[in-house]
């Protein structure tokens, strides 16, 4: 039975997916303005994802995830102000302006990127989960990444170590069911990703990702498992993108009448709609939300405006290099 979430959470859970909302909507015109260059991928119509997986977490868990990183980097609590100024490509930005859409990071915030190459965060957030173990602490990483990376041979690797080690992380995979433009039907048997879990003994679930309510139960499962030791899951979370992979996909490879079905199911306006009919929220107290998340996307779009570019002196920082690297051949 699911639980019965309170007139709080709701708040929460609206102003939070309304606030990614509007920022990538805003992040969409800015970028068809080329105030933002680069690739740019966005997160409309998966905001549940995020609400949910921050209120079954807690503030010292980890997060890690793939290119399409911005909506969860905010609801991490990295600032938007940061996130637009990254955007930029401007010196104050969450990775300085070097990192750009795809490489958000919030190190205090316990966010760890933002990651270009598809499937390489699965390793790297088994990495953090076996730092949380090594150092005795009770925190859990949540891996996030799409169908499209569950091909990758990283994800079997992992989770075969992670299951060895009993790693306290939970592997999401949003399903946006195109990966890049490719149905999971055309490149898999196997339609429920979730099963692959099976083949390694480690929990998981499928679930519904429109649902801020079943994404929250899931993953409190889940968390409360790897807190005990008892190691991974591997949640299938099933979404939907309103928007094409990035800002330059056609989207020829669905329906107009497939995404509109999908938008009947829109988590925004079903939190607001539970806000309204179960606890009475007024147009009044709806407007007042709504003024102050534009407003602190307007804030963000003339912090971005007004930062400095980086100093070209910057271009080498944070470059790691190993001066006696064995395995440099002169």
């Amino acid at each position: 039975m699911a639980t019965k979430f309170s007139k709080e959470t709701y708040l929460y859970w609206y102003e939070l997916m309304l606030l990614m909302r509007r920022f990538e909507e805003k992040t969409g015109q800015l970028y068809g303005m080329q105030k933002i260059r680069g690739f740019c991928h966005l997160y409309i119509g998966q905001e549940a994802i995020a609400a949910g997986c921050m209120t079954a977490t807690n503030g010292d868990d980890k997060f890690i995830t793939a290119y399409r990183d911005h909506a969860l980097a905010i609801a991490k609590g990295v600032s938007a102000k940061s996130c637009m100024a990254e955007l930029y490509g401007k010196a104050t930005g969450c990775s300085k302006g070097k990192g750009g859409s795809m490489h958000f990071f919030g190190v205090e915030q316990g966010f760890f990127g933002g990651h270009g190459l598809v499937g390489a965060q699965i390793g790297t957030g088994a990495g953090l989960a076996f730092a949380e173990r090594y150092n005795g602490t009770k925190n859990v990483v949540l891996c996030f990444f799409g169908d499209g990376a569950a091909r990758q041979g990283m994800l079997h690797e992992t989770f075969n170590m992670a299951m060895l080690w009993d790693l306290p992380v939970v592997f999401i995979c949003e399903n946006n069911h195109y990966a890049m433009g490719t149905s999971v039907a055309r490149t898999s048997k196997t339609l429920d990703i979730y099963k692959l879990a099976d083949a390694y003994e480690m929990p998981s679930d499928s679930v519904d990702g429109m649902s801020p309510e079943d994404v929250h139960n899931a993953v409190l499962r889940a968390v409360n498992r790897a807190r005990e030791k008892g190691g991974p899951t591997l949640l299938e979370i099933k979404t939907y993108r309103f928007k094409g992979h990035s800002m330059s996909d056609p989207q020829k490879y669905r329906t107009k009448e497939e995404l509109e079905e999908y938008k009947t199911k829109d988590p925004v306006e079903h939190t607001l709609n539970v806000l309204k009919t179960e606890y009475k929220l007024t147009d009044e107290d709806i407007e007042v939300i709504n003024e102050r998340v534009k407003g602190q996307v307007e804030e963000s779009v003339q912090f971005a405006e007004e930062s400095p570019w980086p100093d070209d002196n910057e271009l080498l920082k944070n470059v790691y290099v190993q001066d006696d690297y064995p395995f440099i051949v002169d």
